[in-house]
Order: structure tokens, then sequence, then C-alpha cells
């Protein structure tokens, strides 16, 4: 640092005032010209003490965006994109009123002033860009080469801190993701859920539909029973009155062959007995024929009762089957209770995951904390 402003700076404390801790501070960090021109010259950038004594606008943008780009990875070039649409959203299709430079240049002073903060220098301003002051440029690079330097020292804490705080976030990341899937899967599960509900629902009302028409078809099949057991024994009855009265009339023709013989003694009585028999044979012929026609109808109701019979083996048949889809519904029933308990199990995993996520978010509020910690803890070594 020129001796002049070293004088310029205890002159201030003699005739102010004593000087201050900060201001004392702020000596012992500044750099002699020679060494700031000596790292400028090392990052890529020709520099020398000349140019600090009497400061370029142009060259000392280009040193700054040198020293913002290896510590920041930000340039002009990376800002451009982001000022561009700053412009376009403010103003619209009058764009040119604000230069493209002019701006890339504002952008680059908010992201170098971020910079300068961390590094100590709280009061930079527009001014240090566009009307650069030795004593200024001397206090702004020194404080950030002593930054590199210190940032050099404290590489591998920093590696490590910032690895764990990468770790960690990576874990909250995979959590995070981890959570959206178990939510979206709650989620289908609750909908199919309601749509099993639904289906049961529907089911048990079908179910309950098929039991009172089988309530129905056991009341039909009762009275089908019992009006065939009955025809069965009308028929039986009937049989044995056809058997009894077929049995009669051979009786009686075996007796009028034995008494055949007997009718030949006269005409007369012959005649009597011609017309004894004829009519006996005119009642036994409507007898018969009374018969034959019952015969008729039993038969036709033999063929009815078959018929019926047929109707009460199919429902009989839809009976078993209505049986096998209530087993079904019983199945179904107890894989939706399965369903359920393993949707509760799933539920209780996700309240787990959550109660995980708020555990990490406080170790990582605590890393951070200690980050914080170890952070003002090397600075205040630093100074």
């Amino acid at each position: 640092m020129p001796l002049r402003s070293q004088r310029g700076l205890f002159e201030k404390g003699l005739f102010g005032g004593l000087p201050t801790e900060s201001e004392r501070i702020c000596v012992l960090q500044l750099r002699p010209d020679r060494e700031i021109a000596g790292c400028i010259s090392d990052i890529g950038v020709q520099f020398s003490s000349e140019d600090l004594q009497k400061p370029n606008p142009q060259q000392i943008q280009k040193v700054f965006e040198w020293f913002a780009e290896l510590l920041m990875n930000a340039t002009r070039e990376t800002i451009e994109p982001a000022m561009r649409a700053a412009a376009e959203d403010v103003c619209g299709e009058h764009m040119e009123i604000v230069p493209a430079d002019t701006r890339n240049l504002m952008g680059f002073y908010v992201a170098l002033r971020k910079l300068l903060v961390e590094c100590g220098i709280t009061d930079f301003t527009f001014t240090d860009l566009l009307k650069p002051t030795h004593d200024r440029l001397v206090k702004i690079f020194s404080y950030i080469i002593n930054f590199v330097r210190f940032r050099e020292s404290q590489t591998a804490t920093i590696d490590e801190h910032f690895n764990k705080a990468e770790t960690t976030k990576a874990r909250i990341d995979a959590l995070y993701t981890e959570n959206q899937d178990m939510e979206a899967r709650l989620e289908e599960m609750k909908r199919e859920r309601k749509n099993m509900e639904i289906q049961v629902k529907e089911k048990l009302k079908v179910n309950e539909e098929l039991k009172d028409h089988l309530l129905e078809l056991k009341k039909g099949q009762e009275r089908v029973m019992a009006r065939l057991e009955k025809v069965r024994t009308e028929k039986q009855r009937l049989a044995l009155v056809d058997k009894d009265r077929l049995e009669r009339g051979l009786l009686l023709r075996q007796e009028s062959e034995k008494l055949r013989p007997y009718a030949m003694q006269s005409s007369a009585a012959l005649q009597q007995n011609l017309t004894e028999l004829s009519e006996n044979l005119a009642r036994d012929k409507s007898h018969i024929d009374t018969l034959e026609k019952r015969t008729r109808a039993l038969h036709t109701s033999g063929e009815t009762f078959s018929v019926v019979t047929a109707d009460v083996l199919s429902c009989t048949k839809v009976l078993d089957e209505v049986a096998a889809e209530l087993h079904k519904e019983d199945v179904e029933t107890l894989d939706a209770g399965r369903r359920r308990d393993a949707l509760s199990e799933r539920g209780n995993n996700v309240r787990e995951v959550e109660r995980t996520e708020a555990l990490l978010q406080r170790q990582l509020a605590r890393w951070l904390e200690r980050t914080e910690t170890l952070r003002k803890g090397s600075a205040e070594k630093a100074e």
C-alpha cells in the first residue's frame, strides 16, 4: 500500500480523533499495490501498479468480471438472459430504452455486490465500477484477495461441510420424492377403495335381489312339489279304479260265458238276455270310454309333471349358481378387508416417513446452525 494512502488514514485518526478498531483492522487487511497487481496478473489479466494508481473503468470492470467468474461463475454473458427477460417484462416492446450493455452491467453489479458483501465490503457502489479511485480499489481488491486466500486455506473444511449439506439435501430430496410417491400411491389406493366400495355396494344390492328371487323360487318350488304330490296321488287312485273296473268287466264276461248256454233255452228269454247284455255292454263301453279319457288326461298330466320337474331341476341349478356367486362375494369381501388392512398399514408407513422427514429437517437446521457458527468463527479468526 502506498505511504500516502496509509498516511491519509492515520491523519484522519489524528485530526478526527483516535482511529477506531475497525479502521485499524482495515489498515492491517490492506495489501501493497505491487502484491495486488501480481495477484490480478496471476488470474490472467495483465495488470500493473500504474493501472491501480490511474484506474481505467473498462479494465477495472474486466478485473471484477474475472474475480466474479472465478468465485461465483458469473459473467455478463451468464447474466444477460435473465436481464433480457426482466427488460421484456418491464419494458415490453420498448426494450431499446435500456441498452443491452447498461442492463448487463447493472445485473453484473448486483451479483458483484453480493460477492463483495461476503468479502466484507458493505459500501460497494456503482461509482466503483464507472469512476474507480485508487483508495477504493486498494481496499476492495485487498478484501477480495484476503477472501480468496482464506477460502483456499479452508478448502477442506468448506468442502466437508458442503458435501455434508449436499448429502443432506440429496437425502431430503429423495425423502420428498418418496413422500410424493407415497402420497400418490395413497391417493390411488383411496380411489381404488372408493371404487371397490361402490362395487361392493352394487354386489350387495344384487346379492339381496338374488336372495329375494331365491326365496320366491323356493316358495314356487314348494307349491309345485305340493301340486305334483296331489297329482301323483290322484293318478294312483284313478289307476286303481281303472284296474278295479277292468277286473269287474272280465268277471262279467266270464259270467256271461257261463250264462250263455242257459240263454239258448227260450227266444224270449234270449231276447231279454240279449237286451240286458246290450245294455250292460253299452254301459261297459261308456265306462271304458270314460276310463280311457281319464287315462289320456292322466297321461297329459304326467307329461305336464315332467315339464314341471324339468323346470324344478333348472331352478335347482340356478340356486346352485346363486350359491356359487354368494361364495365368490364372500371371498371378495375377505379380499377387500385384507386390502383395507394393507391400506391402513401403508398409511402408517406414510406417517412414519413424515416423522422421519421432520427429524431430518431438524437435523438439517442443526447442521446449518453449526455451519453458520463455524463460518462466523472462521471469520473472527481471519479478522
